[in-house]
């Protein structure tokens, strides 16, 4: 169905597709102070290489490889087998593979990863489905000094 938009071009709050979109696209600008710079959209199939600055919404199917230094928005309808290497990753979808994020990594419900995450930060949402390994590791600035931090801890996690 339709959904008619507003005056100022934008769709209503909380209806449809739409919705799902723009609460994503609202944690862009605090993830990276940015504006979408490219959409993969639902039902599109994509195989290779994405290389890009800025941020990225991806909903459709995706098998290859991420490369940024930017944020990546991983919409509820995505399926994405790939090697991923970002500054940050917000994911509502489904990632199979490899996540490394400079800054932090976002799962949201009803998110399942099967990968290896590599992070400083993550943040997990009850509801998502998450089967892999997690790396945290403190960047040097923010390593408290004289507090005998532990660098590079391992965590397995696994659920169900």
């Amino acid at each position: 169905m339709w959904i008619k938009e507003k005056q100022d071009g934008k769709r209503p709050t909380g209806q449809g597709e739409g919705a799902d979109m723009e609460n994503l696209e609202a944690a862009a600008p605090r993830e990276g102070n940015e504006e979408i710079n490219a959409f993969v959209g639902k039902g599109v199939s994509f195989k290779g290489v994405i290389s890009y600055n800025g941020t990225v919404r991806i909903d459709g199917n995706l098998d290859g490889e991420i490369h940024t230094e930017g944020v990546l928005l991983v919409g509820e309808d995505a399926v994405l087998t790939a090697k991923i290497t970002a500054g940050t990753v917000v994911c509502k979808g489904k990632i199979t593979g490899d996540i490394s994020a400079r800054e932090k990594v976002k799962l949201r419900a009803p998110a399942v990863v099967n990968a290896g995450v590599k992070a400083p930060l993550i943040s997990m949402e009850e509801g998502v489905v998450f089967n892999g390994t997690l790396e945290m590791s403190q960047s040097a600035t923010r390593e408290p000094q004289g507090q005998g931090a532990t660098r590079g801890q391992s965590v397995k996690l696994v659920g169900g």
